[in-house]
C-alpha cells in the first residue's frame, strides 16, 4: 500500500513538473538561462518566436557569439553581482532600449522599429545553495515606450503653441 502511495506522488509530482514547464515556454515573457561561462541553459517560446533560433540551438552556446550587439565587458557587469551578491539586477527601456535587438512584432500598433524591453536578472540558487545559473526575464515594453514617446511629442508641440500664442500675444 505504501508503494502505491509512492508511486502516486511520484506521477503527481511528475504532472506538476510537465504542466510548470509548459507555463515557462508559453509565457508571454523571455526567459533565459545563462550559467557562469554566460552559456545558455534555457531558452523559452517567447526567445524563440521572436529570434528565430530553437533551444536546440542555442543551448550551450555562449550569449555574446549569439548576439554579438550584447558586449561582453557590459552583460558581465549586469551579471557579476547577481552571481556573487545574489541580488537582482534591472535593466529598463529608458536605460537601454534593449538587450536582445527583435524586430517590434506590432506593427500594426506601434511604428517602433524594434522591440523596446525591460529586463531582470534574477539569480538561481541551487539546492546546494550556490547561485550557478541567472534567470533574465525579457519583457515586452514596445507598447508602453511608443506611448510615452508620443506623449512627450505632444508635450514639445503643445508648449512650442503656447509660446507662440505668447509672442503673438505680445506683439
Amino acid at each position: 500500500m505504501a508503494t502505491s502511495n509512492v508511486d502516486q506522488d511520484t506521477l503527481n509530482e511528475l504532472l506538476e513538473f510537465h504542466w510548470m514547464m509548459d507555463m515557462i515556454q508559453t509565457v508571454d515573457v523571455g526567459i533565459v538561462v545563462l550559467n557562469r561561462n554566460s552559456e545558455v541553459k534555457v531558452w523559452n517560446g517567447f526567445m524563440e518566436a521572436h529570434s528565430g533560433m530553437l533551444p536546440s540551438d542555442v543551448r550551450d552556446k555562449n550569449i555574446n557569439d549569439l548576439f554579438p550587439d550584447i558586449t561582453t565587458n557590459w552583460l558581465s557587469q549586469k551579471l557579476k553581482p547577481v552571481f556573487e551578491l545574489r541580488t537582482r539586477a534591472f535593466i529598463t527601456w529608458e536605460q537601454r532600449p534593449y538587450v536582445f535587438k527583435f524586430r517590434n512584432y506590432r506593427p500594426i500598433t506601434s511604428a517602433a522599429p524594434f522591440m523596446y524591453q525591460n529586463v531582470v536578472f534574477s539569480p538561481l540558487v541551487s539546492a546546494t545553495g550556490t547561485v550557478d545559473n541567472v534567470c533574465m526575464m525579457i519583457y515586452d515594453m514596445t507598447d508602453a515606450a511608443s506611448a510615452k514617446k508620443q506623449l512627450l511629442e505632444l508635450q514639445v508641440r503643445a508648449n512650442e503653441a503656447s509660446e507662440n500664442e505668447a509672442s503673438e500675444g505680445a506683439n
